[in-house]
């Protein structure tokens, strides 16, 4: 970048979970989306991986904030703080001043007029002086190679931490969409209440995040594929005793059950009210699985097995949105669903 360039051009995926950046075709940030504020002063003191270190762990004077839930703002000041601090990480060349920046954003395509104005301030505040939405299934098909363009429907379920989309894309348009407020979160949710529940054992959500990670699955057979056993470390909830539980990926399957279920539903709805050309489409190309989500083990299958259609997981589904807006932030112009 040069000593004088006025105007630096960023792609943000501003997610629940994780905030990932990309300028010059580079993911130069992906970073948990954290902020760690002091409590008197509200200034801002850690932010994204560092400020999740600390996620949990304070004394009274310093709180550490998800500013996102949900997929939406949840917390405005918080989340302006975060995009200053992760926008600083992008800022490496030397400048006399700061460039303006022209950001394209993605958002739930769930989301309503007062979310979306709330994203863009939140970008304005953060020195975002062109400021472009885009929906997050269309980046997310942009982001793993569709052409969005194309007469021809495509199917997008993205995963995310705090909002499960679902749209039927074809012509640059979304056809029909379904946003449920379920995903990630809602999974590490599970965990935490069925081992309080079933082993009497207390765990924190970071806890329950890595017992997702290691042993989570949306199926009770792997064959193969069936990771080892986790062992849980936490205080007994009555006793406050230590103990040691070892965990096995058929009892996380049984209680990830009924949240997997509301997305099997969501998919099933997004399809009723698709137009037939398009479901037929679909039905030949498969659908799509992008974002955190679509790295739970297992859950291709069985969503294949219960819609009797394919189900594709993305090459890289945790950068597909972020991927996805770095191509529209290059075809400002010529792509008409951007919105301003």
């Amino acid at each position: 970048m040069s000593f004088f360039s006025f105007i630096q051009e960023i792609a943000m995926d501003l997610g629940t979970a994780n905030t990932i950046i990309i300028s010059d075709d580079q993911i130069v940030v992906d970073e948990p989306s954290v902020v760690a504020l002091d409590r008197r002063t509200d200034k801002m003191i850690a932010v994204g991986a560092e400020a999740k270190m600390m996620y949990e762990k304070t004394h009274e004077n310093i709180r550490t904030i998800r500013p996102l839930r949900d997929g939406v703002i949840a917390d405005f000041t918080a989340c302006e703080q975060m995009m200053r601090g992760l926008i600083k990480m992008v800022h490496t060349g030397r400048h006399f001043f700061s460039p303006s920046l022209r950001m394209v954003i993605g958002v739930p395509s769930g989301s309503t007029e007062v979310e979306l104005r709330a994203v863009r301030d939140s970008a304005e505040h953060a020195d975002g002086r062109d400021v472009y939405l885009i929906f997050e299934p269309m980046a997310a098909a942009l982001g793993i190679g569709i052409d969005v363009e194309a007469p021809e429907g495509n199917m997008i379920v993205d995963i995310g931490g705090g909002s499960t989309e679902i749209a039927v894309i074809s012509l640059g348009g979304i056809v029909s969409n379904n946003s449920i407020r379920v995903a990630g979160d809602d999974l590490t949710a599970d965990i935490q209440e069925y081992m309080s529940r079933q082993h009497n054992v207390k765990v924190s959500e970071r806890m329950a995040e890595r017992i997702k990670l290691h042993v989570g699955s949306a199926l009770t057979d792997l064959g193969n594929e069936a990771p080892d056993d986790y062992i849980v470390h936490g205080p007994n909830r009555i006793t406050a005793l230590p103990m040691e539980v070892p965990v096995c990926y058929q009892e996380i399957a049984h209680c990830l059950d009924k949240t997997v279920a509301k997305i099997e539903n969501a998919v099933l709805s997004a399809l009723e009210n698709t137009p037939p050309e398009l479901y037929a489409d679909i039905v030949k190309n498969g659908i799509y699985l992008t974002g955190g989500g679509a790295l739970l083990r297992g859950l291709d299958k069985r969503l294949s097995d219960k819609i009797n259609i394919p189900f594709h997981i993305a090459e890289d589904p945790l950068h597909s949105v972020a991927k996805g807006a770095g191509i529209a932030l290059k075809n400002i112009d010529k792509f008409s669903f951007l919105m301003r």
